[in-house]
């Protein structure tokens, strides 16, 4: 039995049906007559549609490779010698990505610019985004490793493609002509979308060239690269290094005090 002409429909029920067509319930569709008054269809749809979501999320993380990380809960906002909360906060309103503007955390080694980039790309991740995480080297290596210009061409949708790239470590390694190439083919092609881009780096851009020495297109890369970008300075000394501190400090507090040897006795 075919389903009944929509303006015929009543309006609670005619949201019912739009709601089955999006999910494809062709078989529910097709007999809507006879089933539309039943009580149990939104459940039904309401089930459908909340598991969907839940694989939709899932699958978008896996895709995403952002690996485990620590949540925003654990940041210690008082480390950093400098940090500008109300700029990481409208970064984690993703309002960037909507703009397909890009953001850039800059700071050394230590200072929780990964765990930030992790923490806004996973929110992407829940808002419905198509997000890709990876370090400079890897992604680099992985485009240089192509054996053709068409394998390589397959390859860059990989980072061009997804609405947020995260690109953490930019600055830690230095790199040759081919790589800083390659790294100019990404940003812009993702300017020209214009896709996002979420960066992480310990170099100020007037370093960049320490990076990618002798490559000619350093400087119209860094120019895409913060054309539509919001950086955010992050200054303080290494969290790990604090942690690490604390923890041999804590191991020798729990540990026993040897008793000293008493004098020799004198003959």
């Amino acid at each position: 039995m075919k389903p009944r002409d929509p303006k015929s429909t009543p309006p609670d029920t005619q949201a019912l049906l739009e709601r089955a067509r999006v999910l494809g319930l062709y078989g529910l569709i097709d007999r809507w007559d006879e089933f539309a008054g039943e009580a149990w269809i939104p459940k039904l749809l309401g089930i459908e549609e909340d598991v969907r979501t839940r694989r939709s999320l899932q699958r978008r993380i896996q895709q995403a490779r952002l690996g485990t990380f620590k949540t925003l809960v654990d940041f210690d906002w008082a480390w950093p010698k400098s940090i500008d909360r109300e700029a990481v906060e409208e970064v984690l309103s993703l309002k960037f990505v909507d703009e397909g503007a890009n953001v850039i955390f800059l700071g050394p080694n230590g200072v929780g610019k990964t765990m930030l980039l992790r923490n806004v790309a996973y929110q992407a991740v829940v808002r419905g985004h198509q997000v890709c995480f990876t370090t400079a080297s890897d992604m680099l290596s992985d485009l240089a490793a192509q054996d053709s210009s068409t394998a390589l061409a397959r390859r860059l949708r990989r980072y061009t493609h997804p609405k947020l790239l995260c690109v953490d470590e930019v600055g830690y390694l230095s790199y040759d002509n081919r790589y800083a190439d390659l790294f100019f083919e990404v940003v812009s092609r993702r300017y020209d979308g214009p896709r996002s881009i979420l960066l992480t780096t310990n170099k100020p851009f007037g370093e960049w060239g320490q990076v990618f020495p002798h490559a000619a297109c350093v400087v119209t890369l860094v120019d895409r690269l913060i054309h539509r970008a919001e950086v955010v300075p992050i200054e303080g000394e290494s969290y790990r290094l604090k942690e690490a501190k604390d923890r041999a400090a804590s191991s020798k507090a729990r540990r026993p005090r040897r008793k000293e040897a008493p004098p020799p006795r004198a003959d």
